[in-house]
């Protein structure tokens, strides 16, 4: 836990250097919280299945910050007039969720370890995503219109910290003859270590997409809502890396944020 903390620490001055130099340039500021269900897509339950799907889902909820390069607060007027600065956002957000997952469809329904077996996605994220609105964030401001659409792509650094459990035989996590067998006879049997369960912490990073549109509210305040796709550099962030072929991809989630950002300048 103390080298996941020095690695925080180390990721939250960085970023915090990037916007420091922004801020140098007398770009205005805004910030906002974020709330909404969370979709974690991992190694429980079947891939592509519904009960899956709607069965693992949690909540998610953060503080975002955006420099505005439209505006500038130092003189309390606009920046040039330049496309970028007229049209590109940089958001900066510290954010957490958490999952309770569970596996679902035939082979659960089939297989008492697999029902018994269950976990949680507990994480803490924190990054800077680059935002784009192809109308005018300056209309936008001056009520020219009522939404303002964006995309957005960045990078995420996240700390995991996921749980086991199961309700098979004794219930001890350590003992293997209380989880699915043909996860124990993949795994390598010369690994001292648990070799397809994670019950501990870590940390990662990511890349984060979304797709969303803010609502004028006020003058000074906006409405947001976006649906964001996050894919992690680890397949362990549920607690869970079983070595059968059916594992081929890294744990990932869809996230639907629904938001409220106030101009601070």
């Amino acid at each position: 836990m103390t080298l996941n903390f020095k690695q925080l620490s180390f990721v939250f001055m960085f970023f915090l250097g990037i916007n420091g130099v922004f801020a140098q340039l007398g770009f205005s500021h805004e910030i906002g919280v974020i709330a909404g269900p969370v979709a974690f897509q991992s190694d429980f339950g079947i891939r592509n299945d519904f009960e899956t799907n709607s069965g693992n889902t949690g909540i998610g909820i953060g503080i975002v910050h955006y420099i505005n390069f439209a505006y500038r607060a130092d003189c309390n007027c606009y920046t040039t007039d330049t496309y970028f600065n007229d049209h590109f956002k940089l958001r900066n957000e510290i954010s957490w969720n958490r999952t309770q997952l569970n596996h679902f469809g035939e082979y659960a329904e089939r297989g008492p370890r697999l029902a018994a077996h269950s976990g949680v996605a507990n994480n803490f994220d924190i990054g800077t995503q680059i935002e784009f609105f192809p109308k005018s964030i300056r209309s936008f401001q001056a009520f020219s219109y009522s939404f303002a659409p964006f995309i957005s792509l960045g990078v995420h650094f996240t700390s995991y910290n996921p749980e086991v459990s199961t309700s098979f035989g004794d219930g001890n996590i350590n003992n293997m003859f209380n989880f699915y067998q043909p996860w124990v006879l993949a795994a390598d049997p010369n690994t001292i270590e648990d070799p397809f369960l994670f019950n501990g912490s870590g940390t990662t990073w990511s890349i984060v997409g979304s797709v969303g549109t803010r609502y004028k509210l006020t003058v000074l305040s906006d409405l947001m809502v976006d649906l964001r796709w996050q894919h992690f550099f680890n397949n362990e962030v549920d607690g869970l890396d079983h070595n059968l072929d059916s594992n081929k991809a890294n744990d990932w989630l869809v996230w639907l944020n629904f938001g409220y950002i106030y101009y601070l300048d």
